[in-house]
């Protein structure tokens, strides 16, 4: 199926891990892909050149973000999809907490979600939708990630108040939220860690990347288009049951 067909979307940390499962997704279905990275130059990804594009940008900065959507906007003239993955996560347990630690979350986390979204709106038109990338880390306490789970439930919370702002504008805004996922961050994760993690999951296992970019194809195409405000999460059960 081509569901995207004649899209242009934009992965805010599209490249590697989820971001890159849902770049890879969204240019298989049709779309014209810009996914954003800290590393490299402008360049078209490896194995996909006619369907991505990758723009170096450091994603918590608002003048790296800008020039990002005026070279789609002079290009495109539009987006289509918004996708925000970006992520920093790191262990800091209440008393190892440093204002360094929590700047940086917050910047990457929340920050280059607030201003990715306010400037590609602003190239949207009725029919648009945003995917942020949660996590089920909003919702529990996990020890050690306070400030990362702050970060997510602020995503969870952005969600419904910009489905509210922009249901006039006929723009949806909807959140993926996965759990432990296997990508190569926790790869690097000894195999006791990776044990214990799939043991407190109902079905058994990590998820993989392509599982949550397949949550995120759905609510980016039409098959959502009833769907705003809303978060689907993709953790195996691990938060649900």
């Amino acid at each position: 199926m081509n569901r995207l067909t004649n899209k242009i979307a934009l992965v805010i940390g599209g490249v590697g891990g989820i971001g890159g499962a849902i770049s890879h997704k969204f240019a298989s279905e049709g779309a014209q892909v810009y996914a954003t990275s800290r590393k490299g130059g402008e360049t078209s990804q490896p194995g996909n050149t006619d369907g991505i594009r990758v723009i170096q940008a450091d994603a918590s900065e608002k003048a790296d973000l800008q020039r990002v959507l005026e070279h789609i906007r002079s290009e495109q003239g539009q987006i289509d999809v918004l996708v925000v993955n970006a992520g920093l996560s790191e262990y800091a347990p209440l008393g190892d907490i440093s204002e360094d630690h929590f700047d940086r979350t917050f910047g990457l986390n929340v920050r280059s979600l607030v201003f990715a979204a306010q400037g590609a709106v602003d190239l949207m038109q009725s029919g648009g939708t945003i995917v942020l990338i949660g996590s089920i880390a909003g919702d529990i306490g996990t020890k050690g990630y306070g400030v990362y789970g702050a970060t997510k439930a602020a995503v969870r919370s952005f969600t419904r108040t910009w489905a509210n702002e922009l249901a006039p504008k006929g723009i949806r805004v909807n959140v993926v939220s996965p759990g432990p996922t296997d990508t190569a961050m926790m790869a690097s994760a000894s195999q006791q860690v990776r044990e214990a993690l799939s043991s407190m999951i109902p079905l058994g296992r990590m998820g993989r990347p392509e599982e949550v970019a397949a949550a995120a194809l759905f609510l980016a195409s039409e098959e959502s288009s009833f769907t705003t405000g809303a978060e689907l999460a993709v953790d195996g059960g691990m938060a649900q049951v």
